[in-house]
């Protein structure tokens, strides 16, 4: 209490001394000078620190009072030029004071004004702390700051700051306010007069003899208004008003956007007067300012070669209607995407359409480029997409279909996204709610309608004819599309039957058509364009316009449907051929496959997953969408149980899941995202029909038979597929360092699956129907206790051997009937061989079985029981075969019965086998055509071909082969390959194909011998016309875990993509990559097919890194070498080695993407960067340039940002997990980063190297990436700044803290000064 009377006197004697100092100079009429210097000793005899607040405080309390006189205006002007005052806090008081009260008092705000314009930037760092923080607190409380923008201001430079932005506001509001105007949607008329001559300082306070009473208050009331605007032109002309507004902009978007909003409101009332001129002139200047903050961009120093590398414009070898444009190599990630999406072997876990379009704006940012451009290098890889299909191989794998509908509803689905983004973006800036500035270009491009550019992209289209022409089988749908624009055209009325197909409209009349018609066509479905497109010049021919009224028309066999006609046979089997076109077909075909009678029900699922499903390109997403949640049908309201009500609807889940497995529809599916979705819906399904009791008479031979094991045999097989059920535990965990791995887990898609429902149930109305509530909710999978068993079971199998079971156990008495069933068919059939034994040597414990006929009937058991005994089953077969008990023929016969009897047992087949193989217990057998089969005729020829084709991809790999002697496969290995080639090889079987060879394919690599070509040649055997597949198929296993052949085929990618290595050359070829057709492999498509089965993934960014380095330097190095001065010193040839560059800095990332996703990046950013930093290139064979060294430098900045761009995207918004794990890495990096700049690691490159990695690094940060500065610690942002102005990158250090969001805004407000 004492203490805090003794300050209170303090300061009372010390406000006393100063006025008694200013009284005393006044009356011997001192200067101000000479009075500012007896303040300052009178400060200095009370032991006041400088700048003072506590002479501020007391200044202004006495400046607007009625005592005041223009000599205490004078005395504070020169006590801010003598620092006896800090401007920043005696403004700030001035304006809590004079603007509430510039009314009354218009002498005081009009040299308010005049202080402002001449101090608002006199800005200076503090030396004292005590000092500083008086000044901030004070400053914080007279403008409200902490209140007013939801901040703590601890800084200086963040007060500073704000303090600018506040008097920019707060002056326009007064003028609205002086002006009569009011932001409302009532306008009131302003009243202003002509502002008056430029008033100095020595104006007198109390009064002057041009102006009597209120008049003179009244003139300068309305002349202060004007002075304000032109106070306010002059301040923001700056370019540290640019900076400060511009952290304002980035950071606090909703109160810029309220600036603008009132400066929108002012140019609205302009003054109409011819009277007002010079005030109109006022507000166009402010209003200039404020817009040039948007665009405002720090000019790098472009006399340095990496200020020029980092502002080079996007590579653009040709205009976009120039037919050579689609091969610009800086769009390939598009490519790479697409044709990677077509690997059979991995289905997506990910919505293809979210993929594409982030990579759309990550592309567009990256390349510069508008979205014109962007949109039409999309369609042009999509068509080559299409027309790599052209003579493909006959195998179970996608074909045309899964193609054509990346370009028909993905494509134009992705583009959907982008266009809601800008339509949510619009909306939110108009309204003034946007969350983040970053990530948003705010050049002239990219401010361009993207409406606009993709009409523009689908107009310049028809000019790339080669990409155009359609498959033979989608022929008659192109023509369908242009018939119907004819026929709008025309004004005809039966448009509405043409579309939909070619197979209702008379197909002898063509049309002309292309691709394009489809893409259009796609478009216009989806509301992305209008039907003015029919309208192009070109787009239709005129004979075809002239003939339209009288083209035949065919009735739709779906408006037949639709009608109400009953599903007869043939009109079934139109519907299935013929693809729905509008959504309520869909619909209505959807709820008779839950109310119809039993045979509409089967009907309506087949229908479903008929062409409608892989054709209906235009409404394909619903498609989907009802085909996933079929299902999963509802309890109907009569049911009352006992089980599950889905027995009930077995016949239509027969057919929906026996339509649904198919390989195009399964990769349809997973295209649009539905993997997880349909993961969660079969489970239900195989928890129901695997618990129900079969019936003695059970037949599961064919697939379209409604049964309850083939029900669950589909629905189990067919969830199965989604991931890599037979790998062992130890394979994923190697894995998961350098790969996306996650979907080989159930659990991961069901995480997936559930923070799905958790996001969208955020974004959606709460008043939805209760049942799709219910059908949305989260699933585990505890939830189904039976398959949780089992998925705990085969974990076990494939990770240990099988535990012994006693025979009273329950799974042993399984496993003997099932083991009496198999020996009794064998016997029944004669196929038993003469050294076969008694089944009391092939039972799960050596327990006698009976061999009567009696003995067989097929076990009326669960299928969960069947499969929880069928391991054991297989340990005692395969144990009988390999002690000589029961011949080969006879194990693959039992193995065959097997799967008739429960298709799903295929499964528990796969995963013992392939656990077996991999443990390498097992004696090899021989296959010599007696006791297994042999591929002895046609071996020579396959390894031929395989090495014809690795040699052509620049692969050189030493043969395997040692003739006859050497065709060996372990005896599980042998086992599975002998029972896959008994499968049918019908379009029925594609559910048993589609698990078994991708399983052969793992098992056999799993070997410690190459395999492949064995099992290859005995497909190959069965199905001549595979032939092509399978070699394919076989070449690829080469990859798996031969390092050098890896590093082989990355060379061959770089170089196929490249072509010439001509510096003037910018020629970058994706059909060198992938290749245009099938007639030859491409490296890029072998490599993509290959990439995920490679063993040490790691290998293959240190592999990568080391080739853009490695070519980057080279495309310099020829740059620099060229004998032409001329182009020697063109920067325009500098800029075509370094687009050439960023190309191959592309490629890289594109294909590091690819082959290990998200976990690949992270260590790209943690450890294959800094250890290529870290490691010495002394090995060097020649002398390499300076040029040299910082073009590698750039590519491998570009290379690091581009990889994460694709991976994480360049928006600021992202899943909490994925925003948590962009910011961890990219810290780390940054960090190792400024531990160099500290000289606390020492690198081993060259220091050319290293300045322009980071300097590039930091560029392309700022102009590609700003949302990831922000993630990053200041602490981290400031060292990097520090070390950037230590190379005279100032601003490029300014630019990078500006990023760094409002903690950053202090450092960049001290560091502005650095630019004046």
């Amino acid at each position: 209490m004492g203490s805090e009377v003794e300050t209170e006197s303090r300061l009372s004697g010390f406000e006393e001394g100063v006025l008694e100092t200013l009284k005393r100079c006044e009356q011997r009429k001192e200067t101000t000078l000479v009075s500012a210097m007896e303040v300052a000793k009178c400060l200095r005899s009370w032991q006041v620190q400088l700048p003072s607040p506590e002479l501020g405080q007391l200044l202004v309390s006495h400046l607007c009072s009625s005592s005041s006189s223009s000599s205490l205006w004078k005395f504070i002007e020169q006590a801010l030029s003598s620092r006896l005052l800090y401007p920043l806090h005696l403004l700030s008081l001035l304006t809590s004071r004079v603007l509430p009260n510039r009314r009354s008092q218009p002498k005081a705000y009009r040299l308010y004004l005049e202080l402002l314009s001449r101090y608002a930037f006199l800005f200076y760092p503090l030396s004292e702390d005590a000092c500083k923080d008086k000044i901030i607190k004070s400053v914080d409380v007279a403008l409200q700051l902490s209140q007013t923008y939801k901040v703590h201001v601890v800084e200086v430079g963040h007060a500073f700051v704000l303090f600018f932005f506040s008097i920019v506001i707060g002056l326009i509001d007064s003028t609205l306010d002086d002006w009569g105007l009011q932001m409302t949607p009532i306008e009131r008329p302003s009243v202003a007069v002509r502002s008056t001559e430029h008033l100095d300082m020595d104006i007198d306070f109390r009064g002057s003899h041009d102006f009597k009473g209120n008049e003179h208050h009244e003139q300068m009331r309305r002349t202060n208004s004007f002075m304000a605007i032109e106070v306010l032109g002059k301040l923001t002309e700056s370019r540290k008003s640019m900076v400060i507004l511009r952290l304002v902009h980035l950071n606090m978007p909703q109160k810029f956007n309220g600036l603008l909003q009132r400066l929108r409101f002012l140019e609205a009332h302009e003054l109409v007067s011819s009277n007002f001129n010079s005030a109109n002139q006022l507000l166009a200047k402010l209003s200039g300012n404020i817009q040039r903050v948007l665009g405002f961009e720090y000019p790098l120093n472009k006399r340095q070669l990496t200020g020029m590398l980092v502002n080079i414009a996007s590579c653009k070898p040709s205009p976009c209607f120039h037919s050579e444009f689609g091969r610009s190599g800086c769009w390939v990630p598009f490519d790479i995407y697409m044709e990677n999406a077509m690997d059979g072997k991995q289905l997506l876990i990910k919505s293809a359409v979210d993929v594409l379009a982030g990579s759309i704006k990550t592309l567009q940012v990256f390349n510069q480029a508008s979205w014109q451009e962007t949109f039409l290098a999309l369609w042009l890889s999509a068509l080559r997409l299409v027309q790599r299909e052209r003579d493909p191989p006959e195998g179970p794998i996608p074909h045309l279909e899964a193609r054509l509908c990346v370009l028909l509803s993905i494509v134009p689905l992705a583009i959907a996204n982008v266009l809601e983004d800008e339509t949510k973006f619009s909306q939110a800036t108009a309204t003034g709610y946007v969350e983040s500035a970053y990530g948003h270009k705010m050049n002239g491009k990219a401010l361009a309608s993207r409406k606009d550019g993709l009409i523009s992209s689908l107009q310049v289209l028809g000019h790339f004819s080669s990409l155009l022409d359609p498959p033979a089988s989608v022929a008659d749908a192109a023509n369908s599309a242009a018939r119907k624009a004819a026929s709008f055209i025309s004004g005809g009325k039966n448009e509405r039957n043409i579309v939909g197909g070619g197979s209702h409209v008379d197909t002898s009349i063509r049309a002309g058509a292309n691709m394009r018609h489809l893409i259009v066509e796609a478009c216009v479905a989806r509301n992305l364009i209008d039907t003015s497109a029919y309208f192009w010049p070109g787009y239709v021919s005129a004979s075809i316009i002239s003939l339209s009224d009288s083209l035949p028309v065919e009735i739709s066999p779906w408006s037949t449907f639709m009608e109400g006609a009953p599903l007869n046979a043939s009109l079934i089997n139109s519907l299935i051929k013929t693809p729905a076109s509008s959504l309520a077909e869909i619909e209505k075909l959807y709820y008779i496959a839950l109310n119809g009678s039993e045979e509409e029900k089967s009907a309506a699922a087949k229908i479903l997953c008929g062409a409608s499903v892989s054709r209906g390109w235009n409404i394909q997403e619903h498609v989907v969408h009802f085909v996933v949640k079929l299902l999963s049908p509802p309890v109907p309201p009569s049911y009352a149980g006992p089980g599950s009500h889905l027995i009930d609807y077995m016949s239509m889940l027969s057919a929906l899941l026996f339509g649904a497995s198919a390989i195009e529809t399964v990769h349809i599916l997973s295209l649009h995202g539905m993997v997880p979705e349909v993961a969660a819906s079969l489970m239900p399904l195989c928890e129901a029909f695997g618990s129900q009791n079969s019936p003695s008479n059970n037949k599961s031979s064919k697939a379209d038979e409604p049964s309850v094991y083939m029900v669950f045999s589909l629905a189990f097989l067919f969830l199965l597929r989604l991931w890599k059920f037979y790998r062992p535990p130890l394979e994923q965990c190697i894995s998961e360092r350098g790969g996306v791995r996650g979907e080989l887990t159930l659990e991961y898609l069901l995480l997936l699956r559930n923070s799905s429902i958790a996001s969208c149930q955020v974004e959606t109305n709460s008043n939805q129907k209760e049942s799709e509530s219910k059908s949305r909710k989260p699933i585990y999978i505890d939830s189904y206790p039976k398959l949780r068993a089992w998925y705990c079971q085969n974990k076990s199998c494939i990770a240990s051997t099988l535990a012994g079971l006693s025979s009273g156990n329950p799974v042993h008495q399984v496993a003997n009937k099932i083991l009496s069933m198999i020996y009794w068919k064998m016997t029944k059939s004669g196929a038993s061989s003469v050294n076969s034994s008694t089944p009391s040597s092939s039972n799960a414990s050596g327990s006698p079985a009976n061999t009567g006929e009696d003995a067989y009937q097929r076990p009326m058991l669960p299928a969960w029981e069947v499969l929880e005994a069928v391991p054991f089953v297989l340990e005692a077969i395969l144990t009988a075969c390999a002690h000589g008990r029961l011949s080969s023929r006879d194990l693959t016969t039992g193995l065959r019965d097997l799967v008739d009897f429960l298709p799903a047992s295929l499964a528990a087949i796969i995963s013992y086998f392939s656990a077996e193989v991999t443990r390498g217990i097992w004696k090899p057998v021989q296959m010599n055509g007696k006791d297994w089969p042999s591929p002895a005729a046609i071996l020579p020829s396959v390894e031929s071909e395989i090495k014809a084709i690795l040699a052509a991809v620049g692969v050189d790999v030493p043969s395997c082969s040692n003739g006859n002697s050497n065709l060996i496969l372990p005896l599980p290995m042998a086992a599975l390959v002998s029972l896959t080639i008994t499968f049918k090889l019908d379009k029925s079987m594609e559910y048993i194909h589609s698990i078994a060879g991708l399983a052969l394919e793992n098992c056999a690599s799993g070997c410690h011998w190459p395999s492949m070509p064995i099992i290859g040649s005995l497909w190959a055997q069965k199905v001549r016309r595979w032939h092509d597949f399978i070699v394919v198929a076989c070449s690829r296993s080469v990859f798996r875990r031969n390092k050098e052949a890896v590093a082989q085929l990355l060379r061959s990618c770089f170089t196929s993509f490249l072509g010439s290595l001509d510096v003037m050359s910018n020629q970058s070829s994706v059909n060198g990559l992938l290749g245009s057709t099938w007639i030859s492999i491409a490296p890029g498509y072998l490599y993509l097919r290959s990439c995920r089965n490679i063993h040490n993934v790691q290998y293959v960014n240190d592999v990568i890194v080391g080739l853009v380095a490695e070519y980057a330097g080279e495309l310099a190095a020829r740059w620099a070498s060229m004998d032409s001065p001329r182009l020697k010193s063109n920067q325009a040839s500098l800029s075509l080695a370094t687009a050439r560059a960023r190309e191959v800095a592309t490629l890289g990332a594109s294909l590091l993407s690819v082959t290990g996703g998200v976990h690949l990046v992270q260590e790209l950013f943690r450890d294959t960067i800094p250890t290529w930093l870290l490691s010495s290139r002394n090995e060097r064979l020649r002398k390499v340039s300076c040029v040299s060294l910082i073009v590698e430098g750039y590519a491998m900045a570009y290379l690091l940002i581009l990889s994460g761009a694709m991976v994480w995207g360049v928006e600021a918004k992202l899943t909490s997990w994925g925003f948590c794990r962009r910011a961890r890495i990219v810290g780390i990096h940054m960090d190792f980063l400024a531990g160099v700049l500290e000289g606390n690691i020492s690198l081993g490159c060259d220091p050319a190297t290293w300045k322009a990695y980071l300097s590039c690094l930091v560029g392309l940060m700022v102009s590609f990436t700003p949302s990831w500065i922000q993630e990053v610690k200041l602490e981290t942002l400031t060292k990097l700044a520090n070390g950037l102005r230590g190379w005279h990158e100032c601003e490029l250090a300014l630019s990078l803290l500006e990023r760094g969001g409002p903690a950053a805004i202090g450092s960049v407000a001290e560091l502005v000064n650095v630019i004046s």
